[in-house]
């Protein structure tokens, strides 16, 4: 039985930067926000390269998003998966990337791990005419990735928010 994506993107006419993951985990799914899950570290490397205080709650994940015109949502809309585990991901449905950021001021996309640069550089279509570029998850499965590391990587997100 596959799962259809629970929420929206979230978006803003202002927005600047797109930053697509594969598809929300359990814990994600359940508090209906993106990287939900406590182990994920992407709002830790978001609040160190934004100089801000990591936001702990939906309000001030979303405060901290449209200060610094960030988007978030997801390379897939639909899906049978097992858990969180986005090896498990079969039967994907993509969603509408080029057509959601269509009007918005979106510079470029930041892919949130291999899963989601896969999906997309293979199925989004059409893909919109802006840089993509893959960076290493924020997932705490990949272990391989220590947070100063991840920092480092994902640091091209003050680039392209200053675009």
């Amino acid at each position: 039985m596959g799962i259809t994506h629970p929420f929206p993107p979230f978006i803003r006419p202002d927005s600047r930067v797109l930053v697509l993951g594969s598809f929300p985990s359990v814990r994600s799914r359940a508090e209906g926000f993106y990287y939900g899950h406590p182990q994920n570290r992407f709002w830790q490397v978001l609040a160190a390269l934004l100089k801000e205080e990591v936001p702990g709650d939906t309000a001030a994940k979303t405060r901290l998003l449209e200060k610094h015109r960030i988007a978030l949502w997801d390379v897939v809309a639909s899906c049978e998966i097992i858990g969180s585990s986005d090896q498990s991901i079969e039967k994907a449905a993509i969603n509408p990337i080029a057509e959601v950021i269509k009007g918005h001021d979106i510079r470029a996309i930041l892919l949130n791990g291999g899963t989601a640069a896969k999906l997309y550089e293979k199925r989004a279509s059409p893909k919109p005419n802006v840089p993509a570029l893959a960076l290493p998850s924020t997932s705490a499965a990949n272990a391989a990735w220590q947070l100063p590391r991840l920092i480092g990587a994902w640091a091209v997100i003050t680039y392209w928010l200053a675009q």
